[in-house]
């Protein structure tokens, strides 16, 4: 991996701004473990019979980004990037997947994630989660996604160990 550019969170900042630059950050480090590598490294799963993959989290998280904030705040109809359905494991299926397709789609629904953050009111914005049928608070949005990108970079770390030994941050 290169130089490490990501930007931390701030040490004493309001809430909103701590939310967003944790949530950049943790997105900034889903990036860095796929830095440097093939799409066959990418397409590289765990141990079977798990299909997880560094490129299939990467869809994974733009099929979370598009569900927690589009689907919420925009259109509840959106369908999911790689799904007819509400099927979150379909982004794990990188048999013909490529790097430039899945950052393409994850990046693009980090930009529409990011600017619905930016022009919601304030953290008590409120949208409609079409899955549980309630109204869910930006805040509650920005915390499940920023936990989402914690548990998964967990596996990202463990992964990126696997096809080359790289290991932290």
């Amino acid at each position: 991996m290169g130089r490490d550019e990501r930007v931390g969170p701030p040490l004493t900042g309001g809430e909103r701004e701590t939310l967003r630059a944790f949530l950049d950050y943790h997105r900034a480090t889903l990036a860095r473990k796929c830095e440097g590598l093939t799409d066959e490294e990418l397409r590289q799963r765990s141990v079977p019979p798990s299909t997880l993959s560094l490129l299939g989290l990467v869809r994974h998280m733009a099929e979370v980004e598009r569900a927690w904030f589009r689907r919420v705040f925009e259109e509840p109809d959106a369908p999911m990037v790689w799904s007819d359905r509400i099927d979150f494991q379909a982004a794990y299926d990188v048999s013909t997947s490529t790097r430039a397709e899945a950052f393409a789609a994850w990046e693009a629904e980090v930009r529409n994630a990011r600017r619905i953050e930016r022009e919601a009111g304030s953290l008590d914005a409120t949208g409609h989660q079409p899955r549980w049928g309630r109204e869910v608070s930006l805040r509650m949005v920005l915390v499940h996604v920023l936990l989402e990108y914690g548990r998964h970079n967990g596996h990202a770390d463990l992964l990126r160990e696997g096809i080359d030994g790289t290991v932290g941050a």
